[in-house]
């Protein structure tokens, strides 16, 4: 099963909207009411009854294929007329071997959409904007969840510009993301390093800003684009557990002092191994 390959069934509930608009118009002439709350009436019907679903089917399908690693959602809802989605308490589980809960946790995701892009070949995503993400970083010096999850997604998309498409097939949609913010989350640091004695210590995640991943002429695909905000959120997790462990920040008080020497080195062999991938 392709990454996108759910992204037809989008497709296909606008059609249906059509369709519920022209028999809603019909029965609108018949009636007579006007045309604006014919549209308003489709699009409620719509939305109610099949988009959210169908967007959160698609999250939970389409991630695991790209990530390797469990997705889950607890809601989603798709305002139309807006261009809006709002997804709550996405979850991103770890790779087989790790035992924290889950790698990413994300309460509340906003995307604006352009709606008329969604028929397109690449659809445009004006903004998604994430707020209070919670990140855990699992692992040693010899590797860690998020590097492993980065890892899976690279080869995702590196499978996906290999294999050729088979003939007739469409063609894989893509995507154009104009800003992209992550701001008020929290690293969860679990290094499993003898000197800790088991202990854990929670940090700020600080901000990111991405802008411009991909273009409305040519976009990326859904596994560059979950890789292209991969990358700069695992290094911004390294580098801010490396400098808190290193200023022995508020985060890390329960580690010990003589703990911080060894536990900075740690964090910056895991940065510095990721750095040359």
């Amino acid at each position: 099963m392709q990454p996108n390959s759910w992204i037809p069934e989008l497709e296909l509930i606008f059609l249906l909207l059509l369709l519920f608009v022209v028999v809603f118009a019909w029965l609108a002439r018949k009636l007579e009411t006007p045309y604006p709350i014919v549209l308003v009436v489709a699009g409620l019907i719509l939305s109610a009854v099949f988009l959210d679903d169908i967007v959160k089917k698609g999250v939970e399908t389409v991630g695991p294929l790209i990530t390797k690693v469990p997705v889950t959602v607890n809601e989603v809802h798709i305002g139309l007329a807006s261009g809006s989605a709002k997804v709550k308490d996405l979850v991103v589980g770890n790779p087989e071997g790790f035992k924290t809960p889950s790698a990413i946790q994300m309460g509340d995701i906003k995307v604006g959409v352009k709606i008329a892009s969604v028929l397109k070949d690449v659809i445009v995503i004006d903004e998604i904007n994430i707020q209070a993400p919670e990140i855990t970083l699992e692992g040693n010096l010899s590797g860690n969840n998020l590097s492993k999850i980065l890892d899976n997604v690279s080869g995702t998309d590196e499978k996906q510009k290999s294999t050729p498409a088979a003939a007739g097939a469409k063609s894989q949609k893509k995507f154009c993301v104009k800003e992209l913010v992550i701001d008020g989350g929290k690293i969860n640091l679990s290094l499993d390093l003898s000197i800790l004695g088991g202990k854990s210590a929670t940090i700020p995640l600080p901000p990111i800003h991405l802008s411009n991943i991909g273009t409305e002429t040519d976009g990326v695909t859904a596994a560059e684009l979950v890789k292209q905000i991969m990358k700069p959120l695992l290094e911004g997790v390294l580098d801010a557990a490396k400098k808190e462990i290193a200023s022995g920040g508020k985060g890390l008080e329960n580690i010990g002092k003589g703990a911080a020497g060894d536990l900075n080195k740690a964090a910056g062999g895991v940065l510095d191994m990721f750095k040359k991938k």
